[in-house]
């Protein structure tokens, strides 16, 4: 089987959206660890607007957020109003705040649980935007043989990097990772070498890497976006349980892969799916507390976390839901 995955820097105008999103959500959660929070951000050619609904005792000076981020270079727009009552009415009897299917995965082709495909691409992302300092955006993408776990194609984007700069980056990340890239197509800035970035370049929106936030374009993604949202909003904690759901029964069962599905309903806190495929094999999630606040206090979603969830990836990264 042919697998591609992508990735993306955190300076990516996408990715910018999503850490603004959840560094907000953290501030919150710093001052009212009951703060509900859905925020989007949208950023593009020196202006930040940052939306959305916020029911919380905490003060958070938008503005200041985005610039101990990216400096003061940019205009900051904010329009955030308080959660609707009708959403509240479900959330504060303990259920759900949306309906929702969340998909959860766990493979034993990496130490980190996660497809290689995606791994790969983010270490390689990982390494070059380390490098150069932390500031570029850039994206990353391998493409492999699964049967041969050959590379057979290496993309790479960045920002301030020379084609031929980049192109030593790939060959000596592949050399310090035991990687073989014979007979492999490597494109590093395959449309030349390029200065604007981010939001000079662009336009970013919260959510839209939903699957470089996941696991890769192989996995079904079920619910949505991650970032912005506190974890009464399933799309975000029902998420996290799955993922740890099926790391446990990929460990219970030594299995090879494991998918994981859970549903909701707006306002009710009890699960109308709870199902893992094991190797194939479909059973029903037994022996944990999947409502909500089970899962709020099972994972400890109440504290200051999620910038750094929306930099590279939600899964894999050794949060409390991937041991």
């Amino acid at each position: 089987m042919i697998r591609t995955a992508e990735s993306v820097s955190p300076m990516h105008p996408d990715k910018i959206c999503d850490r603004v999103s959840d560094a907000i959500l953290d501030e919150l959660l710093r001052q009212d660890p009951n703060s509900r929070a859905g925020i989007e951000t949208m950023g593009g050619h020196g202006i930040i607007t940052v939306t959305g609904e916020v029911s919380s005792s905490g003060y958070v000076n938008v503005r200041q957020v985005v610039h101990n981020l990216l400096g003061s270079k940019y205009g900051v727009q904010v329009n955030i109003v308080e959660q609707s009552p009708e959403i509240a009415r479900g959330v504060d009897v303990g259920g759900a705040g949306d309906q929702g299917i969340m998909v959860g995965y766990a493979t034993n082709e990496t130490a980190e649980l996660m497809p290689l495909e995606v791994m790969l691409s983010r270490r390689l992302n990982q390494y070059i935007f380390e490098k150069y300092g932390s500031q570029y955006d850039g994206k990353t993408q391998i493409t492999l043989d699964t049967e041969t776990m050959k590379i057979l194609a290496v993309v790479a984007s960045f920002q301030n990097v020379s084609k031929s700069d980049l192109t030593e980056d790939v060959k000596t990340w592949a050399k310090n990772n035991d990687l073989k890239l014979n007979g492999a197509e490597i494109y590093c800035n395959p449309t030349g070498d390029w200065q604007l970035g981010g939001f000079e370049a662009d336009t970013g929106l919260t959510g839209r890497k939903l699957v470089v936030d996941n696991y890769g374009p192989r996995i079904p993604v079920g619910g949505g976006c991650l970032s912005g949202k506190d974890p009464t909003k399933v799309d975000r904690s029902a998420a996290y349980m799955a993922r740890r759901i099926a790391v446990d029964y990929l460990r219970k069962y030594n299995a090879r892969e494991v998918f994981s599905y859970l549903a909701y309903a707006i306002g009710r806190a009890e699960t109308l799916q709870a199902t893992v495929i094991v190797d194939g094999k479909e059973m029903q999630i037994e022996g944990y507390d999947l409502t909500p606040k089970g899962i709020i206090d099972f994972l400890d979603l109440r504290k200051p976390q999620y910038e750094q969830t929306a930099r590279y990836g939600h899964f894999g990264n050794g949060f409390a839901w991937d041991i």
